[in-house]
């Protein structure tokens, strides 16, 4: 069995402890870090599949050391909140966090978010494989996970491209949002309808001139109603 290694990132050293002693049996590899820049540290030394933030730390929050990270990574993050808001929630989405998990949980929980996320992180399907879709001036290169408009790449966060890899894979369908938060975001994720507006929103700014090809539909959701697939 390969391990996989994880940060987690939280002030409260019995809640790390406890996350360690139980996700390590399960085959992760976990670093601790204390606070805020001591997480940034670890992560500029190492090479992680996940990063678990919690919101409140000493020195630098949860959402400055996202913000950091995804300067320099698409690594999957969740974050830890003790509030659970929906403007937290909505604001660390726009930061490119992947999905939350409001104390107190259960490691249980923690682990099965886990494994969904990196599962789709870094599963390839087979249909992608050496391959890219143009829509007129929009390039997806599945390969590389990069995103062209009109030539220049735009930097997309991981879910901004799950989503818009959902779409072009699904061109001229209707979903509502209930059902693309089952087909991106997974059965485990447990989001909201704002959840995927505001992902929409912020996946049609990084398209730029292309934003239109992302078509609403009052009353059921969104559909990808692109120009000619080439």
């Amino acid at each position: 069995m390969v391990e996989e290694k994880i940060l987690i990132a939280d002030d409260e050293e019995l809640l790390r402890s406890m996350l360690k002693e139980y996700l390590s049996p399960a085959g992760y590899l976990v670093d601790e870090a204390a606070d805020g820049d001591e997480a940034i540290a670890l992560f500029k030394k190492n090479k992680y599949a996940l990063v678990v933030l919690d919101v409140m730390m000493p020195k630098m929050n949860g959402w400055s050391v996202c913000r950091e990270i995804r300067k320099i990574s698409g690594v999957p993050v969740i974050m830890l909140t003790a509030r659970g808001e929906e403007y937290d929630k909505l604001f660390g989405f726009e930061l490119g966090v992947d999905d939350y998990l409001v104390k107190p949980f259960s490691p249980r929980e923690l682990l099965a978010r886990m494994k969904a996320i990196i599962r789709r992180s870094t599963t390839t399907p087979a249909e992608a494989r050496d391959n890219k879709i143009r829509f007129e001036g929009l390039e997806i290169d599945f390969d590389a996970h990069n995103v062209y408009v009109d030539g220049m790449l735009v930097g997309l966060t991981p879910k901004e491209y799950d989503l818009l890899n959902f779409f072009a894979r699904n061109p001229n369908r209707v979903f509502s949002r209930e059902q693309l938060l089952e087909k991106v975001w997974g059965y485990d994720f447990a989001g909201t309808d704002r959840t995927v507006d505001t992902h929409v929103k912020m996946l049609r700014e990084s398209l730029r001139h292309y934003r239109q090809f992302i078509v609403t539909v009052w009353g059921t959701g969104y559909k990808f109603e692109a120009g000619v697939k080439k």
